[in-house]
């Protein structure tokens, strides 16, 4: 069956509105509509099969570290990457009127959203119960009316489910911040004078130190790695797939260098998408 033609304004993301997921939609791309969609490959089948033109997927956090699973959906999505986006996350305490800081005893939330408030959690002996979004969590509360639950997720949720904030900026470190990938069917690859990032997965052949002659083609050509993530594959745990993200383009020497020594130790690349790096990468360097 053949897929719709994309429509031109929306964007799927996972998760409820009023989630940070929803969030990044509004503020990165302000003209389309967001589309919520209970799972990560909701989302991206959304676009798949063209009911939505981008999907926007968190992909890191800088507390809580990799979302569970994303990566092994990217190579089978069969969607491309074709932008970044890094969005700051503040978190609040949501609760119904009436509720205050001694009558909460359960907390739910993403269970990124609680790795991310784990000291607030401690410090008053909260039980964290994980839920599938945050925003889905406030609604739920919401109409619970429970006194000795509350949720964490955005002061945009608690404005949409009429939530009171009994605290707020609750994330254990003031830099918490999520990266997410924007998806599409076809990619849209810059110009080679672009600062831009390329995603690509390899699979090593299985012989003695293959993961460092792979890669070294990449340190002697000057080619910064920003991320190298590695999966088993099979069911003998004897050889792996690898996820990275390179600083450059595909199409510059030093970057053709590079593959050319990879492709000696690697039976297959796979490139998902090569996009302009987001000017978040500058800070702190």
């Amino acid at each position: 069956m053949a897929a719709r033609k994309p429509r031109g304004s929306q964007i799927a993301f996972q998760g409820d509105i009023g989630s940070y997921s929803h969030h990044a939609c509004r503020m990165r791309f302000p003209k389309l509509t967001p589309l919520p969609c209970a799972t990560f490959e909701d989302a991206i089948n959304a676009v798949h099969v063209g009911k939505a033109k981008l999907a926007m997927i968190a992909v890191d956090n800088s507390v809580a570290g990799r979302v569970a699973d994303v990566h092994h959906l990217l190579p089978g999505s069969g969607l491309k990457i074709i932008g970044e986006h890094y969005q700051p996350i503040h978190h609040h305490l949501l609760a119904v009127k009436g509720a205050t800081l001694k009558t909460i005893r359960h907390v739910e939330s993403h269970i990124h959203a609680l790795s991310q408030c784990r000291k607030f959690l401690r410090k008053h002996k909260f039980k964290a119960v994980v839920a599938l979004d945050t925003a889905g969590a406030a609604r739920d509360i919401a109409a619970r009316k429970d006194t000795s639950v509350a949720a964490i997720a955005s002061a945009a949720a608690g404005k949409i489910y009429k939530l009171n904030s009994l605290a707020e900026n609750i994330e254990d470190e003031q830099h918490n911040t999520t990266r997410f990938l924007i998806m599409a069917r076809e990619g849209a690859t810059p110009k080679p004078s672009t600062r831009c990032v390329t995603s690509m997965i390899f699979r090593l052949k299985s012989v003695p130190a293959a993961l460092y002659k792979a890669l070294g083609g990449f340190a002697t050509n000057g080619i910064n790695l920003t991320k190298l993530e590695s999966y088993l594959i099979g069911g003998f745990f004897k050889k792996a797939e690898f996820y990275v993200e390179v600083e450059g383009h595909p199409d510059a020497p030093a970057f053709k260098h590079a593959l050319r020594d990879l492709a000696l130790y690697s039976d297959r690349v796979d490139f998902l998408g090569t996009y302009p790096a987001d000017k978040f990468r500058l800070r702190g360097r």
